[in-house]
């Protein structure tokens, strides 16, 4: 299709080999008038109100070029059609006056010209062009798509296209219908660049390092991460069951929060201790890798055992700290006193108390509620009932196959309720966090853990 008025700027059709990309098929020259002028004078033609609908407008062309009868003279103002008669008449008089006449011009279009969707679309049969899958995910130097049946013979061209028009993607990605049965992560397929699945990705002010091919991730949650994250305050306890290389924990640590992060894939617990000591929240991020079931019923008595010390601030960044550690060496070397840090006044006793439960494995977590039946039901002498005045609150991620909000909120509490073994109480909310196919949403229902099922007598 053509992105111009009156120049038909699409790339022409392919005829190349179908197996292998030919950039060199993607040629195309479009023959323009040029209005001559002397250099001073490119200005006025460019300002000038009369003109307006008429100068070069191509992305990635220029609208000035040289004068290739004259290289170091005159310069040629590009206009957007190719015959003296498709100019206005006022224009035309406003070139007559102002300029030393028109010549042809030909503007070279090549593979770097277009777009990916451009490129594709003049590629495919005619019959796929509408929705091709040009769109994609990108989660550091990785771009994964999810291409339907039809679209996989091209696979390798559709990757091919992807990165040669995306300078910061290394590697593209078919991801595959298959997913791991264990912990999760979807299976994949290279179809172009080099087999470098280890990212560095950035998301909320942190670094995350993980195999994009050994855990699971997805980049369409982050509005769903800092959503969480927003609603924790700074001297709460979280305790993530299902934390895969730290989304929530790591920048809820960054807020102050004392973490609890478990998951059962050795693989994801791996990245996210590296990605905890990557961020400097060791001490405020406990690391474990076992059934959620068994972290959960036993984060209670881990926290109170060994509770996080309190919430004193934020911490300084590494940029604080160079910054403070340059004023200081400016004093000693001027020969001035080093002024003593003052001791952090604490009045406030160390955190017990899970504040917070975050469940982020729709597929499943709402199976696992049945582990908080009983929960602070203590029988070694913990003082439990005083150090939860307050129930936590427990974000349990979730799908639907229902797409009206009413029945959708009906299904998920049934289901959770049939777990806990208890009604829900009035504080519960519902959050769409977004549709994963056309008949599949996926929700958080947030609600406070029922006392009587926390107590619950085992």
């Amino acid at each position: 299709m053509s992105r111009h008025l009156y120049l038909v700027s699409s790339p022409p059709p392919y005829h190349g080999p179908q197996d292998v990309l030919d950039k060199s098929a993607f040629q195309k020259s479009l023959s323009v008038l040029g209005v001559r002028v002397s250099p001073e004078k490119t200005g006025v033609l460019l300002k000038a109100s009369v003109l307006k609908n008429s100068l070069m407008d191509l992305p990635k062309i220029r609208t000035v070029v040289s004068d290739p009868a004259q290289p170091d003279g005159d310069r040629l103002v590009l206009l957007r059609m190719s015959e003296k008669a498709d100019i206005p008449a006022e224009a035309q008089a406003f070139l007559d006056k102002e300029a030393k006449g028109l010549v042809q011009y030909n503007v070279d279009l090549d593979y770097d010209y277009w777009t990916a969707e451009e490129c594709l679309h003049s590629f495919l049969p005619e019959e796929l062009r509408e929705g091709a899958p040009t769109g994609f995910a990108m989660t550091g130097h990785i771009a994964h798509v999810n291409l339907n049946d039809e679209y996989l013979p091209y696979k390798n061209i559709i990757g091919q296209l992807i990165l040669d028009k995306n300078k910061t993607v290394k590697t593209v990605v078919n991801k595959l219908n298959s997913i791991d049965t264990q912990f999760r992560f979807f299976k994949m397929e290279l179809i172009a660049g080099k087999p470098d699945y280890v990212v560095e990705h950035h998301e909320s002010g942190c670094r995350f390092t993980f195999d994009f091919t050994q855990v699971y991730w997805n980049s369409r949650l982050h509005t769903e991460h800092e959503r969480l994250v927003q609603s924790f305050k700074p001297d709460d306890v979280i305790a993530d069951g299902f934390a895969g290389v730290g989304p929530f924990a790591i920048p809820a640590a960054k807020k102050g929060c004392g973490v609890l992060g478990n998951d059962l894939n050795p693989n994801s617990a791996k990245y996210f201790l590296k990605n905890v000591e990557d961020n400097r929240v060791a001490d405020l991020v406990r690391v474990t890798c076992e059934d959620g079931r068994d972290f959960i019923r036993a984060s209670v008595s881990r926290v109170y055992d060994s509770p996080f010390p309190a919430y004193t601030g934020i911490k300084p960044s590494r940029v604080q700290e160079e910054k403070e550690r340059k004023r200081l060496q400016k004093l000693a070397a001027q020969g001035k006193p080093i002024p003593t840090p003052a001791p952090i006044e604490n009045s406030k006793p160390p955190r017990q108390r899970i504040a917070h439960f975050v469940m982020n494995l729709p597929d499943s977590a709402i199976q696992f509620l049945d582990a908080f039946r009983g929960l602070l039901n203590d029988h070694e002498g913990r003082d439990l009932a005083g150090i939860y005045g307050e129930m936590p609150m427990v974000h349990c991620h979730c799908f639907t196959r229902e797409l009206e909000p009413e029945k959708a909120e009906l299904d998920i509490r049934q289901r959770v309720e049939e777990k806990i073994g208890h009604p829900l109480t009035e504080e519960t909310s519902l959050h769409l966090v977004r549709s994963v196919a056309p008949n599949k949403e996926m929700y958080c229902i947030s609600f406070r853990l029922p006392r009587a099922v926390a107590f619950e007598s085992k």
